[in-house]
């Protein structure tokens, strides 16, 4: 075996890898993060839970990205950590079906069908189309199929140059010597195949590996058998690497897929070899096919599984003992943005969305409970409205970071609008959070003063806060559910709340004239129907980007100056509708 074969075989292997992470990239964005979003809320039951996590990891190829995202969900608090052990069960059972789509490289036969099974003849085909797709498909969804194609193309084509390449080796005395050390001593090979994974960080790649060396004919089962144990616990690292500086939990749920496949390994290893002791199983000398390395990586992993399950208890416990409660948690706020979901950005995005909903409620809440000041003032209420305005500050600032993050990642059309629908968005929510402080200190002072507006003031103002309540709700209502019909309606609505703002404005300098009223309860007025007025305004803004995101623009103003120009009619009419509703006294 010369330099060019070493360099052939480093190539197939490269083309192998990214025809993989291709491959997985393509399937993940075609599911836009549904499968992520199932994870997430159907692990009630526990056999459920390992069926989903195996069929999870089927589609999306690869054990650790399913393992890494459930860690991002115990540590989010999304999931409990009891929870998270049957998907860490079945996504190991899922990454087997890879070795068993490799094992088509191991078909023979000179049958049409036959030949039609083997990667050597679909593969071109499958290239041929999933890169017309990629070049001309106008539709996201036909791009991503083409991706999936493509990788499974490049896959295969990966699979069988390292399988070319690693013939000559059949030739080579010290390269049967390396695995017949494997085959005498199992322990290496374990040592060897926890190594080979832990460094590429996939188990279904480096069974692919080993599956191309079996092509040689050299390699036996009783060599390939402990390497394949060996890579179970290699698949580890990855889940282990993403728990560091996660909370307890998400430490813990690592811990308990390293503790399942440790395990199973070693109660496997001793008592098959215990066995092999007394039988002699006669298979371990034949030399291992791709298909029997399928069958062994997915035999071992059921036989885990249905062995460690119903101890899944004593597995939480053993974990917990690791990672003990007195060690401190340096995340004190719960928070939906996982760094780990950023692998997954069609699920990061939704994970994003829910945030900005949360932030949107709660800066809601501070609002309405700052207006109910007015009307019996409580300390603890205008304590809550001081910490909801903290807590909606957070929001921000975290959703603003991990949006710039995202904004980066391969996303979809529709993904995209949504990321920038929120980054346009949360300033706005913010900025009402930061009304409703300025409500409840005008509120403080009107009850520490002992003023009190007169009865025609109170009347005004309970029209008007009455709109303010009614835009606010539907614009929230409206960008949780990115309706856009809905959004239409809010700027009539601020247009009349600018009418009553001027209204309840002049109908004060009346009674002030008139010495109804004072000064100082002039100045108190002033402020709540500025910040009234400024909300709404806010308000505005979230429907207007609703409405221009779904158009592709972004033009606020312009959007506002050709609503007002070309007079629309159902602007007028909703307008009207909104000025009899919301009429002074």
């Amino acid at each position: 075996m010369d330099i060019f074969n070493v360099l052939t075989m480093i190539g197939g292997l490269a083309l192998f890898l990214y025809g993989m992470h291709v491959m997985g990239d393509g399937l993940a964005k075609t599911s836009g993060g549904k499968l992520e979003v199932i994870l997430e809320k159907f692990t009630s039951k526990t056999l459920f839970a390992v069926l989903l996590g195996a069929g999870v990891t089927a589609v999306i190829q690869s054990s650790s990205a399913t393992t890494v995202m459930v860690v991002g969900f115990v540590n989010s608090g999304i999931m409990k950590l009891e929870q998270a052990v049957g998907i860490i069960m079945g996504a190991n059972i899922g990454t087997t079906i890879t070795s068993w789509i490799l094992s088509l490289t191991g078909i023979q036969g000179d049958s049409l069908i036959i030949n039609l099974l083997k990667p050597t003849s679909f593969s071109p085909v499958l290239a041929i189309i999933g890169v017309g797709m990629i070049l001309f498909a106008k539709s996201n969804t036909k791009k991503d199929v083409g991706t999936i194609l493509a990788g499974f193309a490049i896959l295969m084509t990966g699979m069988s140059t390292m399988s070319d390449a690693v013939e000559p080796l059949t030739k080579m005395p010290a390269f049967t010597k390396i695995f017949l050390m494997f085959s005498d001593n199992p322990i290496i090979g374990v040592i060897v195949g926890t190594v080979l994974t832990a460094i590429i960080q996939s188990s279904s790649a480096s069974v692919g590996i080993l599956q191309a060396f079996c092509l040689t004919g050299t390699v036996s089962y009783a060599s390939a058998l402990p390497i394949i144990m060996g890579q179970n616990i290699g698949t580890c690292v990855t889940a282990l690497l993403s728990a560091v500086g996660a909370r307890k939990n998400a430490k813990r749920a690592a811990f308990v897929h390293f503790y399942f496949n440790l395990i199973g390994t070693v109660v496997f290893m001793i008592g098959f070899y215990g066995i092999n002791a007394f039988v002699h199983f006669n298979f371990l000398s034949h030399s291992a096919s791709v298909a029997g390395i399928a069958v062994i990586h997915t035999a071992f992993n059921i036989i885990a599984t249905v062995c460690l399950l119903p101890l899944k208890n004593f597995l939480v416990t053993l974990a917990k003992l690791t990672i003990k409660d007195n060690e401190t948690d340096e995340h004190t706020v719960k928070s939906l943005l996982d760094e780990r979901f950023l692998e997954k950005p069609a699920f990061a995005v939704n994970q994003a969305q829910k945030t900005a909903i949360l932030m949107a409620k709660a800066s809601e809440d501070a609002l309405f409970k700052a207006i109910d000041l007015f009307h019996h003032y409580d300390k603890n209420i205008a304590e809550e409205v001081s910490n909801l305005e903290d807590m909606v500050d957070h929001y921000e600032d975290e959703l603003g970071t991990y949006l710039m993050k995202l904004n980066n990642a391969d996303l979809s059309d529709a993904d995209s609008k949504i990321v920038s629908t929120i980054l346009h968005c949360i300033g706005d929510f913010e900025r009402i959070s930061d009304h409703a402080v300025n409500l409840m200190n005008t509120a403080n002072e009107v009850y520490t003063k002992d003023e009190h507006f007169s009865d025609k003031a109170k009347a005004e103002l309970k029209i008007y806060e009455k709109a303010i309540r009614d835009i606010v709700s539907m614009t929230f209502d409206v960008f949780e559910k990115q309706d856009v019909t809905m959004a239409t309606k809010v700027e009539p609505l601020e247009e009349v709340i600018d009418t009553l703002n001027d209204e309840v404005k002049k109908k004060h300098v009346k009674r002030l004239r008139k010495g109804k009223c004072t000064i100082e309860l002039g100045f108190v007025l002033s402020d709540i129907t500025t910040n009234f007025e400024r909300i709404a305004d806010h308000c505005s803004n979230i429907a207007v980007c609703i409405i221009q995101t779904n158009e592709d623009g972004f033009d606020t103003h312009e959007y506002l100056d050709n609503l007002k120009e070309t007079d629309d009619p159902k602007f007028k009419n909703m307008y009207k509708e909104y000025r009899n509703k919301y009429k002074l006294p």
